[in-house]
């Protein structure tokens, strides 16, 4: 993903540093990335130190890495911050060393389900697509193989809705744009069979102002699920080109011009999370 956003300065020109600037900015003194309530959090750290990345600014790691140090071996986090650890040690290249990293490989094992594959809710009986992706992208951090990966690509499947797109939960009617675009990383990843079915979900997804809705009867498009949509899609070979024009125009209204991106039309705030996806898609569009 990143080596995609890395492509958005092409179509941002002028205003790339308008980016580098506002995500600087969103680093708190205590040397994290805030949330949107201003605070530090591992979770939006990921993020800034991504979106620096691809807009090619200076890692500010000397700051970032006391308050990754704060958090130990994670013993306290919880999943999606354990992977965020994981993920944001990998971004500043100086990881602790192999002891450290198999224990937080074997804190993730924690939040494998019984059906092989993973949930946020560490004992849980069936995995979720998007559990399945942040945890894969930890153990390739981590530089850990994912136990017994044909259980968990066989977890995914298991997700598959009756409309042909993937859920996050098994035997669902509908499916939703996120975990569909997870499900098509997490077996590309796994090398596992991908069904036609979930790019042409996606495709039917795409909403006419540009854009990529979380779902079915879902009236808005959000920057979230047109950045997977699109880097999906793309993924997967399939053609994007008579969709850029209006994702490019919607991508475009998002746009703050403090330097950041909205998650959507009503979205009144811009945070380091979205100004990312933001960057991901322009990336995916500027080919």
């Amino acid at each position: 993903m990143l080596q995609v956003a890395r492509l958005a300065p092409t179509l941002l020109a002028e205003s790339t540093p308008l980016v580098s600037a506002f995500v600087t900015r969103q680093q708190h003194a205590a040397g994290g990335f805030v949330d949107r309530s201003g605070q530090p959090d591992l979770y939006y750290t990921v993020f800034g130190l991504e979106g620096l990345a691809a807009v090619r600014a200076d890692t500010p790691a000397a700051r970032v890495r006391p308050f990754l140090e704060s958090f130990g071996d994670g013993a306290d986090l919880d999943f999606v911050h354990l992977a965020c650890l994981a993920r944001a040690w990998a971004s500043l290249r100086d990881a602790p060393n192999e002891d450290f990293r198999g224990r937080l490989a074997s804190r993730l094992a924690g939040f494998r389900s019984r059906d092989g594959g993973f949930n946020a809710d560490a004992g849980a009986d069936e995995g979720t697509a998007y559990a399945a992706f942040v945890a894969l992208g930890a153990h390739q951090d981590l530089g850990a193989p994912v136990p017994d990966p044909d259980a968990l690509a066989a977890s995914v499947r298991a997700l598959d809705a009756r409309d042909g797109g993937v859920s996050n939960l098994r035997g669902a009617a509908k499916g939703m744009t996120p975990p569909t675009a997870a499900a098509i990383a997490v077996l590309r990843q796994l090398d596992a069979p991908i069904p036609g079915s979930y790019v042409e979900w996606l495709l039917r997804h795409a909403h006419p102002q540009g854009g990529f809705v979380a779902g079915p009867g879902v009236p808005m498009p959000d920057l979230l699920s047109t950045a997977t949509a699109i880097h999906a899609l793309v993924s997967m070979h399939a053609s994007i080109d008579p969709l850029k024009e209006a994702c490019l125009d919607f991508v475009d209204s998002l746009w703050n011009s403090r330097g950041g991106f909205h998650g959507h039309w009503a979205d009144d705030e811009i945070d380091c999370e979205y100004t990312y996806y933001g960057l991901l898609a322009l990336g995916h569009l500027s080919l």
